[in-house]
């Protein structure tokens, strides 16, 4: 995998939807729900 240089996180009142692309503007990191206490366990996870 190639390391992700744009992560976009779209806002809901109990989860995120979270998208992250590479240098080549695929998609590296797709999560549709994320909720929010586990967000930050998930930008901090290399």
């Amino acid at each position: 995998m190639s390391a992700i240089i744009s992560i976009r996180i779209y806002l809901a009142k109990n989860v995120f939807a979270v998208h992250g692309v590479d240098a080549t503007g695929e998609s590296a990191l797709i999560r549709p729900s994320v909720a929010r206490p586990k967000l930050l366990e998930l930008m901090a996870t290399p």
